[in-house]
């Protein structure tokens, strides 16, 4: 199974890491079945934001309210890893729950797609839609 990514997503995860950079960014995947069609971006709240992240708990909050009034469903994560690597840390490995979310990481300039599951993150591959 392969995700599909909207351009605009791909653009705002790139433009996102590259401005937040040494910092790592994060935010919410949202769209429907397997297809990502926008981008939420969250304010980093962990308390050392240059080595973690933490997802401005009222953007989630915002986002999953929208979805059952209607909107657009959360379908997973995103973060950058300034340290240049595209895949799970140990720390996002420790984090992530075996629910299936998607899981995107930006780093030196690409995007990789994961989803967590009971065995932890198998890599997800995706196709770049037009806007």
């Amino acid at each position: 199974m392969q995700a599909e990514v909207s351009s605009d997503v791909v653009e705002c995860l790139l433009a996102e890491a590259e401005e937040a950079h040494p910092l790592e960014c994060c935010g919410v995947l949202l769209g429907t079945d397997n297809k990502i069609i926008t981008a939420r971006p969250a304010a980093n709240v962990h308390p050392e934001p240059s080595r973690h992240f933490e997802i401005d708990p009222q953007v989630l909050i915002d986002a999953h309210r929208s979805a059952r009034n209607g909107g657009a469903q959360v379908l997973g994560y995103y973060h950058s890893h300034p340290n240049g690597l595209a895949e799970p840390s140990v720390t996002d490995r420790a984090m992530a729950a075996p629910d299936g979310a998607i899981w995107a990481i930006i780093a030196a300039g690409r995007i990789t797609f994961w989803r967590s599951g009971d065995a932890g993150f198998e890599a997800l591959p995706y196709v770049t839609r037009p806007r």
